[in-house]
């Protein structure tokens, strides 16, 4: 064999966002993070995945904490690291289109607060809910890396990959992920994407993926050999199942190899044992279900992500009829080819897998159509990759006038509306923000925040209770 030159293959760490995103519902709380902080940013990784995401939204609605306030805190700890956001396009970190003042002025704030990297990402793959997001992070200084969500069909052939990524660096993204949110992307189909990616770009790759299908690390290990440049992995007490690799065991992996990331294990066996009570607690809460740790291999059958896996029996429980599950997985292929065979990631995967819940509980397909099923028929989330089907499309909105420009085009400008819906709540310019995405739970949240500042003596301030709903 060849001696094959050098090439460290970086770490990203996804332990403070994704990990505990796809573990335990995203209920880490900062103060469960800081005590680590200082270890962790003397590891050496290329970044850390600490925001955005579902954690804007946890924070606010179920630990009672201020994203924003999260943010400065890690961004304090992190001093020789970069941090990390995931992005959600033209619907930031909610699940509808902002328009592009609240896009930008989200950008904007999420970087001067401390964000280095944004990921972004658009469910359908359509670059144009991309650009608003993109120019304000280039604009603002920040690393813009784009997303593409990863997902098989007849569509999603080598040169769609290819020439979406050209168009992606013509758009002038930093650097280019491969989002494998369900774990389908298999070694073989690693090496063969990786290498085509890298003939068709100078960007470097970046390698996300999920455990769920049992196959993750060793996809890794074939990307990393075909030239991938960046890793995803998750420290050992919050990684597998529907999380990412192990940290650890990557390193290991690739010690002694042309990619040795360089990275010390006696530093990240500390950093685990830091976790471990962390994930003992959560599996005692039962926050942490064993059945999410396995593998699923009906993933790789259903092209269904592990998130999804879960939101569907739940919603079958809801309405006793867990024992139409197999319906429902068999049912989630022939709706997602009706859409227009969007890739699953939120909020496409809900819309899907909600919709086909419906189609088999009615007995009928279509015959009750969710309001977000409308909206991606309309072209409101913006185009698919392939068309939709037409008898789907005038069963669900009749001749109803569908959307073909950019959704964000049509959409006025709101910040200013915002800005005064919510002036009695704001202390700081970003409250706007956590208003504009999620009024309610972000109201809720400003009353919690004004009730603890009459309730809380601040003489006793420090011996005041540091519990946090759940």
């Amino acid at each position: 064999m060849s001696e094959v030159a050098k090439k460290p293959v970086k770490i990203t760490e996804t332990i403070l966002r994704d990990a505990h995103q796809s573990l335990i519902a995203t209920r880490m709380t900062t103060e469960q993070m800081l005590p680590i902080v200082e270890k962790m940013d003397q590891v050496g990784y290329h970044a850390v995945e600490c925001w955005g995401g579902a954690t804007f939204d946890s924070c606010l609605r179920f630990l009672k904490e201020d994203p924003w306030e999260r943010l400065r805190k890690l961004r304090a700890g992190f001093k020789n690291t970069k941090l990390q956001m995931l992005f959600r396009g033209q619907n930031i970190l909610g699940y509808n289109h902002y328009p592009d003042d609240v896009v930008e002025y989200f950008v904007q704030k999420s970087i001067a607060n401390g964000i280095d990297i944004i990921r972004i990402f658009d469910c359908l793959n359509d670059i144009r809910n991309l650009e608003c997001a993109v120019k304000a992070t280039k604009k603002e200084g920040g690393h813009a890396q784009i997303a593409l969500s990863y997902t098989l069909g007849d569509a999603y052939t080598m040169d769609y990959w290819m020439d979406i990524a050209k168009r992606i660096e013509d758009m002038g993204a930093d650097s280019l992920c491969i989002k494998d949110m369900a774990g389908l992307l298999v070694p073989k189909a690693a090496t063969e994407l990786v290498t085509a990616l890298k003939s068709a770009t100078t960007l470097p790759i970046d390698l996300h993926t999920h455990y769920t299908s049992g196959v993750a690390s060793m996809t890794y290990m074939k990307a990393v050999e075909a030239g991938c440049d960046i890793i995803d992995t998750a420290m050992s007490p919050l990684a597998l199942g529907t999380s990412q690799p192990a940290t650890e065991v990557m390193v290991q992996a690739f010690k002694d190899t042309p990619y040795d990331t360089g990275l010390d294990l006696n530093k990240l066996v500390e950093i685990a044992e830091y976790f471990t009570p962390i994930r003992e607690e959560a599996l005692k809460s039962g926050l942490l279900n064993p059945k999410v740790l396995g593998v699923n291999i009906k993933t790789l059958q259903y092209q269904v992500p592990g998130g999804m896996l879960s939101n569907l029996l739940s919603q079958l429980k809801e309405q006793g009829a867990e024992d139409k599950f197999q319906a429902v997985l068999e049912e989630v292929p022939r709706v997602r080819k009706d859409f227009g065979e969007p890739p699953l990631v939120t909020p496409s995967s809900q819309i899907v897998g909600t919709q086909a819940v419906f189609n088999v509980l009615m007995g009928e397909r279509y015959k009750m159509v969710t309001q977000e099923s409308k909206k991606l028929l309309r072209g409101e989330f913006g185009q698919t990759v392939k068309p939709m089907n037409p008898d789907v499309i005038k069963k669900c909105i009749g001749d109803e006038k569908r959307i073909t420009c950019r959704p964000a085009d049509l959409l006025e400008p709101k910040l200013a509306q915002y800005e005064n819906e919510m002036a009695q709540w704001k202390e700081q310019d970003e409250d706007v923000l956590s208003y504009a995405l999620f009024p309610q739970v972000a109201v809720d949240f400003f009353k919690y925040r004004e009730a603890q500042k009459t309730k809380v003596d601040p003489t006793v301030a420090d011996t005041a209770s540091k519990a946090y709903p759940v």
